[in-house]
């Protein structure tokens, strides 16, 4: 079937491209570098003629409050009319485990928001929630480095490689519209801090990780559990410890 990826050049879209095409199924990567913007429409509707799935994995390229709303609502509106025009059968979309618990922060707000036009469009469609990345724990540290030590506040998650997010996101999207939520998540639990210092560490990084309780994540206070998926959840299979050792 013709898969089109929204943001298919990007971390998670490009593989999912590559995994999609060993598949046998006809992966478009679409992105403004290849003529397609979701916040203008340039080239929507032609690269959606003849699609079965559209998958949305783009991110906004500002975080700020503002910048980011508009990004996803904007973005969102236009993809869901173009795909309901080209009879597009499947909507898939990347989202965040935990997004409806952290929107004290304007970024899950947003999420939140292209979630919700999601849902209430009318169209056949699965929002997948991933957890945190492996390929994000640097930055993590980068935005909670405070006179040189990074702080962080105590809580669990059980992030994941992009290798698996990408995976994941392939077995929804061949698959039966859910009309609803499926988690993913990685195969291991950590504590937020020790996720951080593990992952410093393999790289050299000297800055010292210690556990602030005012500290907060992305801006959210953290319960213990704000992070982690569900039960149900489809876990990946590459476990932090073998990630690392292929960096």
């Amino acid at each position: 079937m013709k898969v089109v990826v929204i943001g298919g050049t990007g971390l998670i879209g490009s593989k999912l491209v590559g995994k999609l095409g060993e598949h046998g199924h006809e992966a478009v990567a679409a992105a403004p570098n290849t003529g397609v913007n979701t916040l203008t429409g340039e080239g929507l509707a032609e690269v959606l003629d003849g699609a079965a799935v559209v998958v949305d994995v783009s991110n906004s390229p500002s975080f700020a409050d503002d910048p980011v709303l508009e990004f996803f609502r904007t973005s969102t509106t236009n993809l869901l009319e173009c795909a309901a025009k080209a009879g597009v059968g499947h909507y898939v979309a990347l989202s965040v485990v935990g997004t409806d618990r952290m929107l004290e922060s304007g970024y899950f707000r947003a999420k939140s928001v292209q979630e919700r036009l999601i849902r209430e469009s009318g169209q056949a469609y699965s929002i997948v929630h991933a957890t945190q990345f492996f390929e994000f724990v640097k930055t993590i540290a980068d935005i909670s480095t405070v006179d040189g030590v990074v702080r962080l506040p105590p809580g669990l998650i059980q992030p994941m490689a992009a290798e698996d997010v990408a995976a994941g996101l392939g077995h929804v999207a061949i698959g039966q519209p859910v009309n609803g939520l499926r988690e993913i998540g990685g195969p291991e639990q950590f504590q937020l801090p020790e996720l951080v210092r593990k992952g410093l560490a393999a790289k050299g990084d000297p800055r010292d990780v210690v556990v602030d309780e005012q500290a907060t994540y992305y801006g959210v206070r953290l319960g213990e559990r704000t992070l982690l998926p569900g039960p149900d959840a489809r876990l990946g299979e590459i476990t932090f410890d073998k990630w690392l050792a292929q960096q």
